[in-house]
């Protein structure tokens, strides 16, 4: 006989639980659909970006610059160490002909003396150590071996030194690839960035930028400012012949660029050699605090950690390399990222 049992009826409990869950699947929903979409950033929120990115590619840059100059002085050391080393082993080995002949010229007059004999097999240095030895020598023999050992000790300690600065060198290499990596990064978000902005946006960045260049133009003109000395004021009119060439990190001109690549390019051209870095730039000369107190043609530093640098133009303005995607120009001092620090006369 078939059962004709009523169908089991669902829980209270189980039919509260679907009905809040479908409530809130409806609710989520009707937020999504109402949800405004994520805003794009204006063109100031990424020209503020992007200027912080620049900066710290700057801040990288004059890292990646002192490691280059490192890399450089440890190559010359290098290279003049094992020049020394080359010629010092030359010299070792007359010295050591020379003693081979005299032990030739005793063997032909009588035997050779058992303590020349003794050096002509093993280390002068354990054997000069040995006090009693020195009475079996003649002065001619004492000196002979005196020139070895001591040529023997140079020899070495200028081996140790090579490598100890060949570690160096590999060690500056490495910070020089890390360095240039964090710089192309930086470089590579910034232009991530500059790439959002529509055509007409970047018109108005590059309009805002000319704007400003030409007011600091008419002021430099206008207001020239107290002229610096004979070789800083050739300084400053070798920059002023680099305005409009590109800035590039690394770059030394004088095709192109970086901020102290510029300083450091223009005060060669005065006859005046300066560090290559700004970090290093800062620590020559003349420190002058005051603006009111600077010449044209002073080096004038900006950020706490002095990583940029740029020449004097008076009136307030400054003639620098600032960043990536400019070039040579004048600027306003108030208008950089990082306060005025200081100036230098060299």
């Amino acid at each position: 006989m078939a059962s004709h049992r009523r169908p089991k009826q669902p829980s209270r409990t189980r039919v509260t639980v679907l009905t809040t869950a479908a409530a809130a699947a409806v609710v989520l929903s009707a937020n999504a659909a109402n949800a405004a979409p994520s805003e794009k950033p204006g063109k100031d929120e990424v020209k503020a970006k992007v200027d912080a990115l620049y900066e710290q590619a700057e801040k990288a840059t004059e890292k990646l610059d002192g490691a280059k100059e490192k890399q450089d002085k440890l190559q010359k050391q290098i290279s003049t160490l094992q020049d020394n080393v080359a010629r010092g082993q030359e010299d070792l080995n007359e010295l050591r002909d020379g003693l081979g002949s005299m032990a030739s010229a005793q063997y032909r007059t009588g035997g050779i003396d058992p303590s020349v004999a003794l050096f002509l097999s093993s280390d002068p240095d354990d054997f000069l150590d040995k006090a009693s030895a020195m009475d079996q020598l003649s002065s001619q023999q004492v000196e002979a071996l005196k020139k070895v050992q001591e040529k023997q000790r140079e020899l070495a300690q200028q081996r140790q030194e090579a490598s100890e600065k060949l570690k160096d060198l590999s060690d500056t290499r490495a910070e020089l690839k890390k360095k240039k990596q964090e710089v192309q990064g930086k470089l590579a978000s910034a232009q991530k960035l500059l790439n959002s902005l529509t055509a007409k946006e970047k018109a108005a960045l590059d309009e805002e930028q000319s704007r400003a260049t030409r007011a600091s133009e008419r002021t430099v003109l206008n207001s020239p400012g107290k002229a610096g000395s004979g070789r800083a004021g050739a300084a400053y009119a070798a920059a002023q012949g680099m305005i409009g060439r590109p800035y590039v990190y690394g770059a030394t001109g004088p095709s192109s660029f970086d901020c102290s690549g510029l300083t450091s390019w223009a005060y060669a051209q005065a006859g005046v050699s300066i560090p290559r870095t700004s970090e290093s730039q800062a620590t020559i000369g003349t420190r002058i605090y005051s603006q009111s107190d600077l010449q044209v043609g002073d080096l004038v530093f900006f950020f706490g950690d002095l990583h940029h640098v740029g020449l004097y133009a008076g009136s307030g303005q400054v003639l620098h390399a600032p960043r990536t995607g400019t070039v040579v120009r004048y600027e306003s001092m108030s208008t950089i990222g990082g306060a005025f620090q200081f100036g230098v006369r060299v």
